[in-house]
Parts: C-alpha cells; sequence; structure tokens
C-alpha cells in the first residue's frame, strides 16, 4: 500500500462536502509532478485530505477507489483524475504548522514542495500525521 496527500480549498470543495457526496473524482490537476503522483496511485491506498489556504491542516482519510483515467473536464490527454472516497475525519486537525514543528516530518513532500497539489506520503509520515490527529494510539 502507498500513502498520498490531496489539497483542497475549502471553499471550492470542502471535508464535510466529501463526506455529504461519499465519493468524488479528483481533477483540475495540472501539474506534471502531481499528474504522476495520480498516475502512481493505485485502489485503496490511503490519502490524506488537506485543506489549503483556509485552515491548513489534515483533516480526514480517503482512500483510492478507482485508478486513474482521462480528466472528464478537459480533451487534453495529458491529464488524469482519480476516484476518492472518505473514510474518516480526523479527530483533531493538524495544521500546518504543527507538522512544521514535527521532526519526524522534516522530509515531508508538503513541507518541502508546499505548493504541490498531490504529494506522496511515506508509512512513517502517515503513521505520524495519524498520531498526532489523535487516530492512532
Amino acid at each position: 500500500m502507498n500513502y498520498w496527500l490531496v489539497k483542497s480549498e475549502p471553499f471550492k470543495y470542502s471535508w464535510e462536502q466529501f463526506m455529504k457526496d461519499g465519493k468524488t473524482f479528483w481533477d483540475g490537476v495540472r501539474n506534471y509532478q502531481a499528474r504522476n503522483n495520480m498516475k502512481a496511485m493505485k485502489k485503496g491506498d490511503q490519502v490524506l485530505f488537506y485543506h489549503s489556504n483556509e485552515g491548513l491542516a489534515v483533516v480526514g482519510i480517503a482512500k483510492v477507489a478507482k485508478e486513474f483515467y482521462q480528466d472528464p473536464t478537459t480533451p487534453d490527454p495529458n491529464w488524469v483524475v482519480i476516484d476518492l472516497q472518505p473514510v474518516k475525519a480526523f479527530k483533531e486537525q493538524v495544521t500546518l504548522a504543527q507538522m512544521k514543528a514535527e521532526k519526524r516530518l522534516e522530509n515531508f513532500q508538503l513541507i518541502r514542495q508546499g505548493r504541490l497539489s498531490v504529494c506522496a506520503v511515506t508509512e512513517d509520515e502517515f503513521n505520524t500525521i495519524l498520531e498526532m490527529g489523535g487516530m492512532k494510539k
């Protein structure tokens, strides 16, 4: 299993709306590195859901429900989407400031490449963030 993080601006698509929808396709990615991360996602992979711009926090866990396919919002074949399903909201949101202060996350892609909208996450980073969010132990 692999681990990922996706960013969403809450005013465009919030965790709350995602929970209501029960499933969504992740579209609008127009960065090649982020797109390549989406192409590497496999069904069942775990995904941290991060509110960007407002909130600046990991707020929930999702899973990949369907692997990449052509982005239906554009005819350009370079861009893809994946389907995501919500799994669980965090007990406590984990803020960007908390993550930056956590030594175990010093190499976290979200911190090192802050503008990247779809990030790879190591298993240790994933577990650290779950622990910080009251989701483990």
